[in-house]
């Protein structure tokens, strides 16, 4: 009888191989991505000091009630948000961390809303 495919455990074993390669540093953070079927998150990470320098999400006071973070409208929408916030800090280049998902639909839309408001990556 053959094994039960868990989606679950085959993203993290490509986050994993992804995070092999990636890591963030103070100069070049790293922009990780975590999706949910109703909501978006996205968070800019210093590896070396284990810190969240910004975060943003469909569930953030800026964007609570105003978008669904489950389409591709709402993920775009925390992009310019979180690129917004990146911005005011002073970080413009990051290192794009997809987390096991494919760079397609809701975390393409959310990346390239990134790159649009300012990111570099």
């Amino acid at each position: 009888m053959p094994k039960q495919v868990n989606r679950r455990e085959q993203r993290e074993k490509r986050r994993l191989r992804v995070r092999k390669k990636i890591h963030g540093t103070a100069e070049r953070p790293r922009l990780n991505v975590f999706r949910s079927l109703k909501h978006i998150y996205a968070q800019i990470i210093d590896d070396d000091r284990g810190v969240t320098l910004v975060s943003a999400s469909s569930l953030s006071p800026e964007l609570r009630g105003k978008i669904n973070g489950g389409n591709v409208e709402g993920a775009a929408a925390v992009g310019r948000l979180l690129a917004e916030k990146a911005r005011a800090k002073g970080i413009t280049k990051v290192v794009f961390d997809r987390a096991g998902y494919k760079y397609h639909g809701r975390v393409k839309a959310l990346a390239e809303a990134a790159r649009e408001g300012g990111l570099e990556f």
